[in-house]
């Protein structure tokens, strides 16, 4: 573990900032959902316009992480993590205001998802990692997803409420005030970097090693297939079930719970990953998906059924992310974690582009969802089959391993 130069900076309170950074972050993250319908209605926009742009925002975070994670390895956590922090505000405001298609895409999708891509797992995960010892990891970094699952289940009900009281435009600039207190938390990551495994490697080097491993390109599959599926239900399940003439509120309420069981799910897949293969862990997860999908498509809807559909997917919803960060640190070392996990992060957003953007285009060819309900069940089957053959052992290098 490698202690942080002030005394304040404990591995616990890298812990507790990142958690609280996470759950600000990822929590208006989510609230894009709540914004469909109000947003379209009052700008005549095709549901397809709205998800084109968060799909951008989804592409522009994956393709943007890397290289965010390659400043927080090379210059520290902070000054990025606050800078993005900047950039997702200012992305909010501008989307208030935003009243043509272009804008919109500049907005909330450029800004923002450059925003995302310093103020969330990237970032955070690596930082953590870096100051948390082995044994201790896998359940740090299920802690840190844990976060922003509260802020899913936190936020939304606080977006809808200011949505119903103040309308769309006012939410908007709250919610960038929200994540403006991102900034000031970023000091608490400003830890520098002292390279810990693989010093001796180059940044290309690095980059070089991971991409002729096969078990690199399994995660990277894995995490597009996730990105397409936690994309796709948390932008379109609202809309959904609101076509299928339950209440906007049952929407909102089942995209919360699915951040509010997701906080037990990811302690309980970090936990899980310090004691059994986090490969395995992975199978099970996305196997798990393709079931529980498959089963709400079968069943009657109602409010009861989306409620435990959401529960259900809330339980496998962000555990993939400390299993796949921490096969990352196990297999590659800490050296290059966060820009390394930002490559693989790469994989997760090519997914919520596809997920966010086909969705919309899907529903707008058809009139209907059911589609892209076959596809996210076709594609957990095929994640559950990259996971297997993932090969957990550290690489046969001098400080391969953490």
């Amino acid at each position: 573990m490698n202690p942080a130069p002030n005394s304040w900076r404990t591995p616990t309170a890298i812990l507790i900032a990142g958690c609280v950074i996470l759950t600000l972050s990822m929590g208006v993250r989510h609230t894009a959902g709540l914004f469909l319908q109000p947003m379209t209605v009052d700008h005549g926009w095709s549901r397809e316009t709205f998800s084109f742009a968060i799909a951008l925002q989804n592409l522009v975070w994956g393709l943007a992480s890397p290289f965010a994670g390659a400043l927080a390895d090379r210059y520290g956590a902070g000054r990025t993590v606050a800078a993005a922090a900047v950039l997702y505000a200012i992305g909010l405001g501008l989307m208030a205001y935003a009243d043509a298609p272009l804008a919109f895409d500049l907005s909330a999708g450029v800004l923002i998802g450059l925003g995302l891509s310093g103020t969330t797992f990237a970032v955070i995960m690596g930082v953590i990692g870096r100051h948390t010892t082995p044994e201790r990891r896998s359940l740090a970094l299920g802690i840190a997803s844990a976060g922003g699952s509260f802020g899913q289940f936190a936020v939304l009900p606080v977006g809808q409420m200011m949505i119903t009281a103040y309308g769309w435009q006012s939410a908007l600039l709250l919610l960038a005030c929200g994540v403006g207190l991102i900034a000031p938390l970023a000091n608490a990551l400003a830890d520098g970097h002292r390279p810990s495994a693989g010093v001796g490697q180059s940044v290309g080097q690095a980059l070089r090693e991971a991409g002729g491993q096969r078990s690199f390109h399994y995660l990277f599959w894995g995490y597009f297939v996730c990105g397409f599926q936690t994309a796709f239900i948390m932008l379109h399940l609202p809309a959904f079930l609101v076509d299928a003439g339950l209440s906007a509120n049952v929407g909102m309420t089942a995209v919360a719970l699915i951040g509010l069981f997701n906080i037990l799910g990811s302690f309980l897949f970090g936990w899980g990953g310090g004691c059994y293969s986090k490969k395995n862990l992975l199978v099970l997860i996305y196997a798990a998906r393709a079931v529980a999908i498959l089963v709400f498509m079968l069943i009657p809807l109602s409010t009861a059924s989306a409620w435990l559909f959401a529960a259900a997917m809330g339980i496998l919803w962000l555990g993939t992310v400390p299993l796949t960060n921490g096969l990352v640190a196990q297999i590659f070392g800490l050296r290059y974690m966060s820009m390394l996990t930002g490559v693989v992060f790469l994989g997760h957003q090519l997914g919520s582009f596809l997920g966010a953007w086909l969705g919309g285009r899907i529903f707008d060819e058809t009139g209907s969802y059911s589609l892209a309900w076959g596809i996210a069940i076709g594609l957990s089957v095929l994640a559950a089959l990259c996971s297997a053959p993932i090969d957990e052992r550290p690489l046969a290098r001098a400080g391969g391993a953490a």
